[in-house]
């Protein structure tokens, strides 16, 4: 009998040899790579170079290493991209500190006293809006060669007031070409004629009377007075179309303005100050009709005339008499070394209304000069800067994030010094 070899039984040999042939690849594979690894490990501590198209090489080419080099300030408990991360804590806190300056520079006064330069559209709300815009035809296109004028003396128009229009037409070197009013009508903008409105005739004139200040000089006006029109009770814009006529050619302008019928309270003309709490508080008496909610403003001019703040109130008034008080806040005068006496003047005001169309109801204003002061001391006025609530809250809030970025730099760095606060120099401006 033939001798035949002791080992697995053929169906065994055969199944062994395929379960190799499924993970024998992926065994090499392992195998290989461990190796590798082993070998750039090896050759890495020694300080070898692996040797060009190695499997080492390609293992620590770039894209494909495993372990990076240890950087000898990783080693010593420093980050490895130490400038990288000391510009980025730096920045961190240039930004919380300039966060931080801004607004506290931006709320020591209160937001009923500022710095009139803040809103410069609100110097002199009494004067004209002067407009001039290339001469618009009929067809909608514009002829550039013709300069139209026009101004309006307000926007908005309470109880009683009154608005004039004027237009004039200039060549090109600005000459006043002659210009002749076809057609001009008042009429109040309703949505989808949701209410009726009336339509009122506008004569314009060059005869320096009423509006017109000079007769003959090429300009010509028109006032609109809705108190005693059709207009009268219209609540809302009322828009006047002027349609004209310079050099035969046809053109058009348009004057939009605000009224309100309604007087919900008016001025008795009634003026006092007096200095509290280290600030001067304006006190104008008036009579409310209309109890709610009134905003006010009004203008205060130095000594030597100039526009140096803008004061309002925004309070809730109620029926029968009242004193509106507007507060010139003592920092304010003591950081712009202020000259006093103060000039108060220009006040207007007017009922705010919620979820109504218009959205007020305006009080008479009172136009130029209203009330000037005595001449106090700036030392009697405070330095101390406005304190809110809602001011204390953000201001604490930012003051966490600055106190947090400083803490970070400082313990990444302690040997270096902090970078300087802005504080200072939003302070000096």
């Amino acid at each position: 009998m033939p001798f035949k070899k002791m080992g697995a039984p053929p169906r065994r040999r055969f199944a062994a040899r395929q379960h190799w042939r499924r993970i024998g690849p992926v065994a090499v594979i392992v195998a290989l790579v461990a190796l590798v690894v082993l070998f750039a490990w090896l050759t890495h501590e020694e300080g070898a170079a692996p040797a060009p198209g190695s499997a080492a090489a390609a293992a620590a080419a770039p894209g494909r290493q495993i372990f990076g080099r240890i950087d000898s300030g990783a080693a010593s408990g420093r980050p490895a991209a130490a400038p990288g991360r000391r510009a980025r804590l730096v920045e961190n806190l240039q930004l919380a500190d300039r966060t931080f300056c801004s607004y506290r520079n931006s709320t020591r006064y209160p937001h009923t006293s500022r710095p009139i330069a803040e809103q410069p559209d609100q110097v002199y709300p009494n004067a004209p809006v002067i407009d001039t815009q290339a001469m618009r035809q009929g067809s909608g296109a514009s002829d550039p060669n013709v300069q139209i004028q026009a101004s309006q003396s307000r926007v908005y128009m309470a109880a009683g007031e009154t608005v004039s229009f004027s237009l004039r037409a200039l060549d090109t070197g600005g000459q006043v070409l002659p210009l002749m009013v076809t057609r001009a009508v008042a009429q109040g903008i309703t949505f989808k004629g949701s209410r009726a409105a009336a339509q009122v005739a506008l004569s314009f004139a060059d005869d320096g009377a009423g509006a017109d200040a000079f007769a003959g000089d090429g300009a010509v006006a028109a006032v609109l007075a809705p108190a005693q029109t059709g207009l009268a009770s219209f609540n809302g814009t009322i828009r006047a179309e002027v349609r004209y006529s310079v050099g035969g050619n046809a053109g058009s302008v348009l004057f939009d303005v605000i009224y309100s019928p309604e007087l919900p309270a008016r001025w008795t003309g009634q003026v006092r100050e007096a200095l509290e709490d280290g600030s001067l508080n304006f006190y104008l008496k008036a009579e409310v009709r209309q109890a709610g909610r009134y905003v006010v403003s009004g203008r205060v001019d130095d000594a030597r005339g100039k526009p140096f703040a803008l004061v309002s109130s925004n309070d809730v008034l109620d029926a029968g008499p009242n004193e509106v008080r507007l507060t010139m806040f003592g920092k304010l005068l003591r950081d712009q070394e202020a000259a006093l006496p103060l000039t108060l003047r220009d006040v207007d005001g007017y009922l705010l209304k919620e979820n109504a169309d218009p959205d007020r109801a305006l009080m008479p204003r009172l136009e130029g000069k209203v009330f000037t002061g005595k001449p106090h001391p700036l030392p009697a006025f405070s330095d101390a800067e406005w304190q809110g609530e809602e001011r204390s809250r953000y201001l604490a809030e930012f003051g966490k994030d600055l106190a947090r970025a400083r803490s970070e730099l400082a313990g990444f760095d302690p040997s270096a010094p902090l970078p300087p606060s802005e504080c200072a120099k939003t302070e000096n401006r």
